[in-house]
């Protein structure tokens, strides 16, 4: 996805501009707010992470009622170190559609950003019934599992391991990105669960088969794939 970070403390950009392209996404930065208005209005962001409190003459609220105003429907969260009640109630009548308070786990960021992304996507597109990769297809519906003909039974948790990487297909998709969205973890958990599951769901569609499609890329995840 394509974000947009407006934020002017340098170590939390940093912190979070690193975070969000580990987990697969293009992020664009402006660390004042002329400048995050001028992006946020010029181009088009799948999502936008935006600080209250900005040098520049133009605070995040005053962009984020801009950019409503314009009918832009962007998804968009909310950064501040202002926890009061009247403060978050403030931020998402202006129009943001979450706010998270400072200092904060990075973790809760991504799960509250993806949490917007989905359903961002759900509104604007038909649900998916049918995932498919090369010879490989997944039925949503059935939950039927199939490749080169051949049917293959999975267990619930690799069904769902499966369907997120077709969701990503031809992406690196982080270990981060799978405890968050397939097991619903928001901590690492620091047990090889992934590894484990991962073997047995490379087992299942690539034995047998000429062309592998699940690949680990080192040090970064892993990537459902049939590109050479």
């Amino acid at each position: 996805m394509k974000l947009l970070l407006v934020e002017d403390n340098e170590r939390v950009a940093r912190f979070v501009k690193k975070g969000l392209g580990e987990a697969g996404h293009t992020v664009d930065h402006a660390d004042n707010g002329r400048d995050g208005l001028y992006l946020a209005v010029s181009e088009t962001y799948d999502a936008i992470v935006m600080d209250r409190m900005l040098p520049g003459g133009v605070d995040g609220l005053a962009i984020v009622a801009a950019l409503r105003a314009q009918g832009n429907g962007v998804p968009i969260l909310i950064l501040s170190a202002l926890d009061g009640v009247d403060d978050r109630i403030l931020g998402l009548k202006r129009g943001g559609d979450d706010y998270l308070v400072k200092p904060f786990a990075f973790g809760e960021l991504l799960a509250r950003l993806d949490a917007l992304l989905r359903r961002s996507q759900s509104q604007s597109q038909a649900p998916e019934t049918t995932l498919a990769l090369a010879d490989l297809s997944v039925d949503m519906l059935a939950h039927k599992v199939v490749r080169g003909g051949r049917a293959i039974a999975l267990q619930p948790r690799e069904f769902k391991l499966l369907a997120y990487l077709l969701r990503h297909a031809n992406q690196v998709v982080t270990r981060t990105m799978l405890l968050e969205n397939v097991w619903d973890y928001h901590f690492d958990p620091q047990t090889n669960v992934i590894d484990v599951h991962i073997s047995k769901l490379r087992q299942k569609i690539d034995a047998g088969f000429d062309t592998p499609l699940l690949r680990t890329v080192r040090n970064a995840g892993y990537m459902l794939t049939d590109r050479p």
